[in-house]
């Protein structure tokens, strides 16, 4: 005798209560009908995406009717595609997926076919190669298995017992270097689909009903999530973009909004000021006849003169007198540039501390030493890095700046002064690299943890109108 057969005999009414667990569907009322051969699913915004040669299928499923509110987005591969007609006549070409159906405690395999099913009462139809042979059918009953109920949907549990599926992905990088690669290399070994696109080549339909995001001619698909990886000179275009992302509806590692303040080296410092986050003396002014105080509010020489729009380590300036810094002030004026004055913290002797923050979480920290003769640590201008163990005041002080830009994904850079860890900066895109050779870590494994668990189902309100178990 074999195991199917052993399975107890089950009896189904022409409507029965069944779960499909691979989909993170666990409730859902289906019309049983032995006059159809394959199952259907009532599924929303199907999309393929993935390798031609294991093409995958991206959809969303409402389980309660009437509840379009809740939003299960589903993926499963592809198995077939095949053409069904309907009760009516009508022929459409639909996708095949395999998926688990959960009856009583029994599960098994069933293939199941992906339409729109607005205009039917039953969410799912079971066909009869779905039956199983220990399966009876009574036509005149209905709810003969055990009921489940849509209460489910409205718990925490939802989310914790949501199984991991292939995800869509994009990468929003103009840049063919580590990190991108890196990104597309740990996505795609978790099963994700990751896709890299140029920035500076998206457009926008901005409107208030169908809001879209367009790329070289075509509307880009409904990603489940966006990794930016904005470059400094198009912050406002890349935010910009982002934005468009989060109008639609994606999950955005980083969002438009603590990307473009943390470029802005003046408000970054001054929203750090206002949470308390320890940062060394920084002084700012428009006037040059404000040049004296603003030395002196910095500090004592040396000094450090810091354009706003500098990214690793260019136009930053050691002034190692008051002299010197009065000097490097004025051709900074004379350039119109803008630029900020800060005290040079000696003790933490050219070396300083990044702490790669994602999820709210220190995942890693390297200390970066730079060369000989640089007060810069920076790595592209020729430091060097090794890993560091940082305390606890040094990992909440990197946790709390993150936090100030609301970023999921965050380089933290501290130095170690006497009074404590002071903040340099907070990157909104943090390369891998160095950290990654430094630490041996998997710092991009983690970022996808943290998105395959950002992206599963919230629970919903109960509404009094809404279907009861």
């Amino acid at each position: 005798m074999t195991q199917r057969d052993a399975q107890p005999a089950l009896q189904f009414g022409w409507e029965e209560w069944i779960g499909l667990p691979d989909l993170g569907v666990p409730a859902l009322r289906a019309k049983v009908d032995t006059g159809a051969r394959t199952s259907a699913l009532h599924a929303f915004d199907i999309e393929t995406f993935g390798p031609h040669a294991k093409p995958k299928v991206r959809f969303t499923v409402h389980p309660i009717p009437g509840r379009d509110d809740l939003v299960i987005p589903c993926s499963a591969e592809i198995v077939d595609r095949r053409e069904v007609t309907s009760s009516n006549g009508d022929k459409e070409l639909r996708y095949v997926i395999s998926s688990t159906l959960e009856v009583s405690g029994q599960k098994w395999p069933i293939e199941i076919t992906l339409t729109n099913r607005a205009n039917m009462t039953s969410r799912m139809l079971l066909g009869r190669t779905a039956l199983k042979d220990n399966i009876s059918i009574n036509a005149t009953d209905r709810f003969c298995q055990p009921e489940l109920s849509y209460d489910f949907y409205h718990t925490a549990k939802m989310r914790h017992s949501a199984p991991k599926r292939a995800l869509r992905i994009a990468v929003l990088s103009r840049e063919d270097n580590y990190s991108t690669r890196r990104l597309v290399e740990e996505g795609e070994n978790r099963g994700h689909a990751v896709e890299v696109i140029n920035t500076t080549r998206c457009y926008m339909a901005i409107n208030s009903l169908a809001p879209e995001v367009h790329y070289d001619g075509k509307r880009l698909p409904r990603f489940d999530a966006v990794i930016p990886r904005i470059g400094a000179s198009i912050t406002p275009y890349g935010a910009a973009i982002i934005r468009q992302f989060e109008t639609i509806g994606t999950y955005c590692v980083n969002g438009s909004a603590g990307i473009t303040a943390s470029r802005d080296k003046l408000y970054a410092h001054q929203l750090m000021a206002r949470a308390k986050i320890g940062m060394p003396n920084t002084a700012f002014a428009a006037s040059p006849r404000d040049t004296h105080n603003i030395i002196h509010l910095a500090g004592t020489a040396p000094l450090i003169v810091k354009l706003l729009e500098s990214t690793q380590g260019k136009g930053v300036v050691l002034a190692e007198t008051k002299k010197a810094a009065e000097s490097v002030i004025d051709a900074f004026r004379g350039l119109k540039a803008n630029f900020l004055v800060q005290d040079f913290v000696k003790e933490a002797a050219g070396e300083d501390i990044r702490c790669l923050v994602i999820g709210g979480k220190v995942v890693a920290s390297m200390k970066r030493t730079g060369a000989e003769g640089d007060f810069r640590s920076n790595l592209h201008r020729g430091g060097s890095a090794k890993s560091v163990k940082i305390s606890k005041v040094e990992r909440e002080t990197a946790i709390r700046a993150a936090k100030v830009f609301d970023l999921n994904k965050a380089g933290v850079d501290l130095l170690r002064s006497e009074s404590g860890p002071k903040v340099l900066e907070v990157n909104s895109s943090p390369g891998f690299e160095g950290i990654e050779t430094s630490t041996g870590k998997n710092i991009v494994g983690s970022l996808y943890e943290m998105i395959e668990a950002r992206v599963r189902p919230t629970p919903i309100r109960r509404r009094k109108s809404a279907a009861k178990a």
